[in-house]
Formats: structure tokens, C-alpha cells, sequence
């Protein structure tokens, strides 16, 4: 390999790429060529002398974890380096060490649903109300506590209040049914992995040896208990190289903490820092708003985007009576870009939430414009999918009761509610698992011996399962659809089950794709692959669609055309953003529309309603403030859908006048889904008339009076 650094590299790229020992900080903006950076440097390294069995590079995605490790290797470096997501590289330590972290080394990864499942069952033990203690909310406290490394029982004896003490008395029973099921939730792997790499000098100790180039993409979306496995990866050698953009962090949500990278350099003050600033994705023009809009944030680090692309392409904003006119006003620019022979690959629509997708759906079918949408979780959420992967984690980890009972009647093999509570009461009496308590069921006096003989028989073909549980992961799964008599279910099932057995086969189609590119592939590593997969993992560039998906399933993406819908104060920035309150929440929400912005190449269209129909309301909107903090010139277009058929809104046809009700500032109203509140502004322009409200529940909403059924309080 030629020891000087290829010629398509940018003096800063360079610059990072060649540089071997100590702390190195990468300040990548969108569209810098920072994927390229890391994976010449790991060639660098190894060109350097350093065996490729001493560097580790951590990403977020499996997708972004894949699309390095291809690189790396089309550069010439060796695949000895290990190349994973953070989660990843945490199992993979867990399972090693599984013994000084306190765990089983078969232990089973819980996803949402299985977490979800696990703490309501967790409240009901401690005899609370799931109405008053919503398990969603419950799980999302404890989430936060395990991002910050507080464990249940330090938690427990530090609550001093009455919702602390009961979080504290839940959190402990969650985790005792989670230990009991020999099974960990995403939170553990981090917490669990830093107390191991924190805890056990020797565990470092290997580890420091093992990997003495630790390389960590996406730093600013790193949460306190990854900061803290960074740091313990590194102690030993301070060989770390972080590489992000304070610009793109959009996950605070979820723990993310952005004061990790800009901190960098007090963790590390000998650190060198280098700026990829030359932007080779976008025009000119998107470049300078997204500038533009960036820097109205105070927690960044100062940096230009330097377009080298020439100018071209158009930023338009679009204004559309309501969301039915939005979405068919997208549909309406997709054809004519499919007109002028734009690849559907390279059109996308972002929207902030989820459900706005059914707007923009049907509006495509209307329009026949080929999509996806980028939700790729909701395939493995499907019953037939989570059932044939229910018998696969019995097969590894037994003790994995939420998915031993998702199956021991499915498909219907007459093992009824009694037998199973009766099987229950016989392992809680002889402290054993379940599945034990199934391997005795002759033993168990208060079983018929028709029940007795039916468990005895779903246990032996978990013998012969666990005889085929050797290598790949395609042929047992395939095995088990067809001898759990899942396939002949699905068979009788008729037209339904048609759909169903396509999916079941298509899952089998995907373990054997995960055989083909495993180095030594086994089931445990498969279903451990498919617990940390993602939506951002569920884009497929060839499929010739055009990809709708959220905005934060965007980051790391990039298409020629890029459609933002919805850009109104309450959507973007979201509802739950209050500027006079939150400035964090606020800056996070534009570096969201930053994200979005920046994942065009050429053509950005934005778009917003004057009307939105949320939760059955039909309210009147203000576009975004972070329209107007763009600050270049756009072409903006009114859009007004004309087409019958499609048109909700009679009103504006109505021939009756309306009498309009006045209303005072400060008046006192009451709203029935948003309560009390007083009057802002009220805007009389007759039958049209607007009145904003801010409502006790904090919350200021502007509503057309016709609609709004509002009373003056």
C-alpha cells in the first residue's frame, strides 16, 4: 500500500487521515467526507504498521457499520479490524466477559415490545395501577436512569420522594424479572459494558491491549454511559479519534448529550482538532441557508460550509390550504421530476412525525409514484415474524420466558391458560425456570396426563431443535417454520395466511443474506443482529421508490431532490418545544431541520399548511420560525388543489354565513381537548376569524373559530 495519503483527499482529510498517535477530534460537517476519512485512516494505521487486530470503530448504524467495513476493505485493509455499532461491540464484550459483568453469556436482547411487556408486568407485581403508572412513561424513566449509569438499587436508596421510591420499588422488580429471564434491554448493554470496563482493571486492561486505535463516528451523538465506555476503551493510550458534528445532533431524546463533543477538548486537552469544512454534496444555495438557519444555535462549534459544487438547483416553499393539498402537491412535483427523468432513488420526503405519512400516502397511490416507507422495524413487528423468532430465542436462551409463552401455544397445540398457570405455579414452588417446569411436566401432580403428554411433546422438539442449532442461522430457522407447525397454520389459513408465509419466507431469505456475509455465522449472532436493527438500517437505495421516512431516519443519507413537509410551528419545531423555556429543546429541533436540509444534493423543497387537521381538530398554522431564519432567496409558491374528489374542505364552498364570535385578549376560554386558556390575539377577518390561545397546559395554539368550538370561560 503506497505510504502517502491518496490524492482525492482534501488537505484537512489528510490531515486527520495521517495523524497516528494521541486524541484527534474531527469536526465533519454534512457532506465532508467524513466515512471516507475514517476509512482511510484505519488503511493508514495499517499501512503505518498497526496490525489491524488493534483497531476498533464504532458507529451507530449496522448499516453505516457495513458501508465501512466495505470501504475499508476496497481500500486493502485487512478485516481484522473491528468495525461495529456501539451495542454491538457491547454484546460482544458482555458475552466474553460474562461471568465478571453478572450475566449469562446466552442471555437474550429485548427489544420494545419485549421491554414494554417486561415492565408492565413489573408494575402489576408491585400492585400499582398501569393507569397511574403508565408503563411507556415508567420505561422511558428507567431508560434515562441507565443512560446516566444509575443503577436500581443506588437509586433506590437515594429516592426521597414518593414518585422516586415507587420508580425506584418498579425499576428494581424490572430488572429482578429481566435477570430472572436471563435477558438484557438496550440500556443494559451500555450499563452494563461500562461498569464491566470501569470495575474490572483486568477487563481493561485485555481490552487496552486489544484495541489500541479506538476510532468512534457520530461522537456527538454519544450518551453519558457511551462517553463513558469511550473513555475506559482509551485510558491505557488516549488513542482516540472522535469524528462528528455538534450541527447533527438530533437524539437528546434518547440521552444523546452534545456536551461530549464539545467538551472534547477538556477530556483531552492535548487533543488536535481538524475542521472538514469542504461540503461536496450539496449547492451553493442549500449550503448558505442551512448556514444560515445553523447559526441562530448557541451550542456549536464555529464552522463553514464550503460548497464545491457549482451553482444549480432550486430552493422552493410551498404554502398549501391544508395537509391534503400539501401531500398532493408533492405528488404533483414527484411526476414532474419523473417527467424530466429523475431516478426514484434519488426523490425523498422527511416528515417530524410518523403519522404524517397517511396524507402523502394516499396521495401517491392516487398519483401511482412508487414509495417506501422507511420504517424498517415494523417487519419484525409483525405476529408471524415475532412468532418464528419467539422459537429462535427459546432455542438459544431458554429462560426467556415473554418468548417461550409467545409460543408454547402457537400454533394451537391444546396447552390452554390452566396448564401454563399451572406449569408457573410449579417452577415459582421449585424455583426453577419455565422451560425446566415444562421438562417435568410428568411431575407435576396437578396435570392431566393429556396435558402432561402435549408438554412433553413441545419440549422434545426443543431437543431437536437445540441438536440443529449448529452454524448458520437459515436452515434452522426453516426447521423450526415448518416442524412448529407454523407453516401448516399459515397454509390453512387461506388468502390471509398467504401474506404471512411471503413474510416468513422472506425472514428466512434474510438469515440466509446474514450467513452468506458472517465470517462463522450462528443463530445467537443473528438474533443479536436483529434486535439492534433500526429504521435508518431499512432504506434500500435500489428499490426504485421514493423514500418517505422521518426526519431522524434521514441522518446519513443523501438524495438529489428532498421534500420537507409540515414546516409549521407545533411540527417543526415540535409542539413540545417551548422557546421561552427550553432553549436545549429549541436548538435540537433546528439542528433537526439542519439534518434534513442538508441531506439535499440539488433541489430542496419546503412546504407547509395553513390548515391542519390534528387530533380531529382542524387548526389554523404558523409556518416555522425556521423558514425565516433561512435567510436567502427562494422562490415561494402558493399551491391550491382544485380536484373535487379530493378536496375536504367545504367550507370554503359554503354559501351560509357563519356568525363569528369576538373575542377579547385575556379573555378566559375553554377548549374541549386543550382545556383552559386565555386569549393572545384574535384576528377577525369574518367567517375566517383566527383566535390564539395559551392554554394552562402551556401549550399556544391558533384555531379558526368556526372550527374550534371554543367557550368563553
Amino acid at each position: 500500500m503506497d505510504n502517502s495519503p491518496p490524492q482525492q483527499l482534501t488537505p484537512s482529510q489528510k490531515q486527520a487521515v495521517c495523524h497516528i498517535e494521541g486524541p484527534l477530534l474531527v469536526l465533519a460537517g454534512p457532506g465532508s467526507g467524513k466515512t471516507r476519512v475514517i476509512t482511510h485512516r484505519i488503511a493508514a494505521l495499517i499501512d503505518s504498521g498497526v496490525r489491524p487486530y488493534n483497531i476498533c470503530a464504532i458507529t451507530f448504524t449496522n448499516k453505516a457499520a457495513e458501508e465501512m467495513r466495505q470501504r475499508a476493505f476496497a481500500l486493502g485493509a485487512s478485516a481484522g479490524a473491528h468495525i461495529s455499532t456501539f451495542h454491538s461491540l457491547c454484546v460482544r464484550l458482555l458475552r466474553r466477559h460474562a461471568d465478571k459483568a453478572g450475566v449469562k453469556s446466552n442471555f437474550s436482547i429485548y427489544d420494545q415490545a419485549d421491554q414494554r411487556r417486561c415492565i408492565k408486568q413489573a408494575v402489576k407485581d408491585c400492585q400499582l395501577d398501569t393507569t397511574n403508572f403508565p408503563p411507556a412513561k415508567i420505561l422511558d424513566a428507567v431508560s434515562t436512569l441507565k443512560n446516566k449509569l444509575i443503577d436500581a438499587k443506588p437509586f433506590e436508596e437515594n429516592a426521597d420522594d414518593f414518585f422516586s421510591k415507587t420508580l425506584a420499588h418498579i425499576y428494581l422488580r424490572y430488572q429482578h424479572l429481566l435477570g430472572e429471564r436471563n435477558s438484557l434491554d438496550f440500556d443494559d448493554l451500555l450499563m452494563k459494558t461500562a461498569f464491566l470496563l470501569e470495575g474490572c482493571p483486568d477487563v481493561n486492561a485485555e481490552i487496552g491491549n486489544r484495541f489500541k486505535f479506538v476510532l468512534i463516528d457520530e461522537y456527538q451523538d454519544t450518551n453519558h454511559a457511551q462517553y463513558r465506555i469511550a473513555k475506559a476503551l482509551v485510558a491505557q493510550h488516549n488513542n482516540i479519534c472522535a469524528t462528528g458534528d455538534p450541527d447533527q445532533s438530533i437524539y437528546r431524546w434518547r440521552g444523546a448529550d452534545i456536551h461530549n463533543i464539545l467538551a472534547f477538548e477538556s477530556d483531552w486537552p492535548e487533543a488536535t482538532i481538524i475542521k472538514l469544512e469542504e461540503n461536496f454534496r450539496s449547492t451553493p444555495n442549500i449550503l448558505t441557508a442551512a448556514d444560515n438557519l445553523i447559526a441562530n444555535n448557541r451550542k456549536r462549534k464555529l464552522k463553514k460550509l464550503l460548497p464545491t459544487r457549482p451553482e444549480g438547483g432550486d430552493i422552493v416553499i410551498t404554502a398549501s390550504d391544508n395537509e391534503t393539498a400539501e401531500a398532493r402537491s408533492i405528488a404533483r412535483h414527484i411526476e414532474e421530476l419523473i417527467d424530466q427523468n429523475a431516478a426514484l432513488n434519488d426523490i425523498a420526503v422527511f416528515y417530524r412525525v410518523n403519522s404524517m405519512s397517511r396524507t402523502l400516502e394516499e396521495a401517491f397511490i392516487h398519483a401511482k409514484v412508487p414509495y417506501q416507507i422507511v420504517r424498517g422495524v415494523e417487519f419484525y413487528n409483525r405476529k408471524e415474524i415475532r412468532d418464528i423468532l419467539a422459537y429462535l430465542k427459546t432455542i438459544v436462551n431458554p429462560d426467556d420466558e415473554v418468548a417461550l409463552l409467545r409460543i408454547i401455544n402457537t400454533p394451537t397445540r391444546g396447552i390452554g391458560k390452566v396448564t401454563i398457570d399451572r406449569v408457573r405455579a410449579y417452577a415459582a414452588d421449585s424455583r426453577i425456570s419455565l422451560f425446566e417446569a415444562i421438562k417435568r411436566a410428568e411431575h407435576i401432580d396437578t396435570l392431566s396426563n393429556s396435558a402432561k403428554g402435549r408438554l412433553a411433546a413441545f419440549a422434545d422438539m426443543f431437543r431437536r431443535f437445540a441438536k440443529a442449532n449448529l452454524g448458520p442461522a437459515a436452515p434452522l430457522a426453516e426447521i423450526v417454520f415448518v416442524e412448529s407447525g407454523l407453516a401448516d397454520s399459515l397454509l390453512a389459513a387461506g388468502v390471509e395466511g398467504k401474506d404471512a408465509s411471503e413474510n416468513a419466507n422472506e425472514l428466512i431469505n434474510a438469515a440466509a443474506d446474514y450467513d452468506r456475509k458472517a465470517d462463522e455465522p450462528s443463530l445467537i449472532d443473528y438474533l443479536q443482529e436483529i434486535s439492534l436493527f433500526s429504521d435508518a438500517d431499512a432504506y434500500d437505495p435500489t428499490a426504485g421508490r421514493v423514500a418517505l421516512m422521518t426526519l431522524h431516519a434521514a441522518k446519513g443519507l443523501e438524495f438529489e431532490n428532498v421534500f420537507i413537509v409540515g414546516v409549521e410551528e407545533g411540527l417543526l419545531p415540535h409542539e413540545r418545544t417551548n422557546s421561552h423555556d427550553d432553549l436545549d429543546e429549541l436548538e435540537e429541533e433546528r439542528r433537526l431541520f439542519f439534518v434534513g436540509i442538508t441531506r439535499a444534493k440539488t433541489n430542496l423543497h419546503l412546504s407547509y399548511a395553513q390548515y391542519r387537521t390534528i387530533r380531529g381538530q382542524c387548526l389554523r398554522t404558523i409556518p416555522s420560525q425556521f423558514l425565516f431564519e433561512l435567510g436567502c432567496t427562494f422562490e415561494e409558491q402558493q399551491f391550491e388543489d382544485d380536484e373535487d374528489d379530493f378536496d375536504d374542505w367545504e367550507y370554503e364552498d359554503s354559501t351560509e354565513s357563519i356568525p363569528t364570535v369576538r373575542f377579547a385578549v385575556g379573555q378566559l376560554v375553554r377548549h374541549q381537548s386543550f382545556g383552559l386558556g386565555r386569549v393572545t390575539e384574535f384576528v377577525d377577518v369574518g367567517e375566517n376569524s383566527t383566535v390564539t390561545v395559551k392554554f394552562n397546559t402551556g401549550q399556544t395554539k391558533s384555531l379558526m373559530i368556526k372550527y374550534a368550538c371554543l367557550e368563553k370561560a
